[in-house]
């Protein structure tokens, strides 16, 4: 069984001011992720105040590659089917995206991703995974 994967365009991200610089480096096809100036640790999803110790946190640049934790693909929920994965960045945090540009029962747990970026409807493309 083939199911193939086909382009979408996603619905435009609200961006505010503390999400700005994230949003500009996607526009640049970098991916951003927060790390705690106190405790050094890395999180997703982006937030000003660390998770574990509440320390003050900056952007950091991501590697943009990582390996699928978990996934599944949807077949029947609307037009196309998609799959929607758990990737784990090769900084340590997990974060939920969309698999593409590849046959969608090719993916497994454990498959090697890297970042790419889909476009939107009138605002910055969003984080996106495909195959290495």
């Amino acid at each position: 069984m083939t199911t193939p994967y086909t382009p979408t365009t996603y619905k435009a991200p609200s961006e505010q001011p503390d999400n700005a610089e994230f949003w500009q480096a996607a526009r640049a096809g970098r991916l951003l992720v927060r790390r705690c100036d106190s405790c050094g640790k890395t999180h997703w999803y982006p937030r000003t105040l660390c998770p574990f110790c509440l320390g003050t946190t900056q952007w950091k640049a991501a590697s943009g590659r990582g390996t699928i934790y978990s996934y599944s693909v949807t077949r029947r929920a609307g037009p196309t089917p998609f799959c929607i994965a758990y990737v784990t960045l090769d900084e340590g945090v997990t974060m939920m995206s969309h698999i593409v540009d590849c046959d969608l029962d090719t993916v497994h747990i454990g498959q090697r991703v890297q970042v790419s970026f889909a476009p939107t409807d009138n605002g910055p493309p969003v984080p996106t995974f495909r195959p290495l």
